[in-house]
């Protein structure tokens, strides 16, 4: 068996059936090829069921709350397969994508491969938004990959020691750094994907970033933090702190403290923003580049202070 696709899945039926028909449509010999998918489900549609029988899908299904890093790692005892490819339950591959996974991990040093994002068609500014900062920079060795479609050797996963199950998010940070320290993470022009489920509405997407700030303090832990991600640490915390100084010197009728505040609370937002501009273009209206930024990093600063809040209550339990 060359490769094995790894899929965690929960929820919704109608994106993960898209994501099994990309892998149906690689420009592949299925035969050596095997799906593996991690249901959180009770149960299938008709429909799914059918693909499942049609590529001969190896169905594990588990209902006790695991950790997608969990459910991972479980599907990589089952697997066979010499490479091993790690997909979300929402993507979309692009026909050539295992081709180009493999020959991009013949690379010289490189442990783990992944392609870029494309937008759906009609994508929102959100969407569009979302895709150009993962594309920041393409077809170079990267600090970090995110864990929608990843794809390395299984004797370098089991060299990295698999994905971290106490993480409930940000497991793909702790993963891909630990990577790093074994050869090259390289991002790829060659094949693309599309995020089904990417954030497509502001409201959503600021509850989406709680859930997904809460593991972010407890990921520092046992990796190296490069640089660039200092800033998504401390900036979200900051804004949150001075956005709490401007609501205070409001109600007390200190207005210069507020006014103060809110300059500075500011200044991150502008700066992050006019960055991302250059990258999205005229695709997306500067208005829609503020609203995001003006909604992400309090969302993150309060995810983070969930986790905290979490892990000192879950400590002191414990002691």
């Amino acid at each position: 068996m060359d490769v094995s696709f790894i899929i965690p899945h929960k929820g919704r039926e109608e994106m993960l059936l898209k994501t099994l028909r990309s892998i149906q449509g690689l420009h592949y010999d299925l035969a050596r090829v095997e799906i593996l998918l991690i249901s959180q489900n009770e149960g299938n549609s008709r429909e799914l069921d059918e693909l499942v029988n049609e590529l001969s899908v190896k169905l594990i299904r588990i209902t006790d709350g695991r950790t997608i890093s969990a459910l991972r790692n479980l599907g990589v005892e089952g697997a066979q397969g010499q490479y091993l490819a790690f997909l979300d339950a929402d993507v979309k591959l692009s026909a050539n994508w295992l081709e180009v996974m493999l020959t991009t991990l013949r690379r010289p040093n490189t442990v783990l491969a992944a392609a870029h994002q494309v937008n759906s068609s009609e994508a929102p500014s959100l969407e569009r938004i979302r895709t150009a900062l993962s594309n920041a920079v393409l077809d170079c060795a990267v600090t970090f990959l995110p864990g929608r479609n990843l794809c390395l050797s299984r004797h370098d996963f089991e060299r990295i020691g698999g994905f971290p199950e106490h993480l409930i998010t940000c497991e793909d940070y702790y993963f891909t750094e630990r990577a790093s320290r074994l050869g090259e993470l390289y991002y790829t022009s060659e094949a693309c994907y599309v995020h089904l489920g990417e954030d497509k509405e502001y409201t959503k997407m600021f509850r989406k970033e709680i859930w997904r700030g809460q593991s972010n303090l407890a990921s520092i832990k046992g990796r190296t933090i490069p640089l660039r991600e200092w800033p998504s640490f401390i900036v979200p915390i900051g804004l949150l702190i001075l956005l709490g100084i401007a609501s205070v010197g409001t109600i007390f009728g200190q207005w210069l403290i507020a006014l103060w505040s809110l300059m500075l609370f500011s200044l991150p937002v502008v700066v992050y923003s006019l960055r991302l501009k250059r990258l999205v273009g005229a695709s997306v209206p500067l208005t829609s580049v503020f609203k995001f930024y003006g909604l992400f990093f309090p969302a993150r600063a309060l995810g983070t202070l969930s986790g905290a809040l979490k892990e000192v209550k879950t400590s002191s339990h414990n002691e």
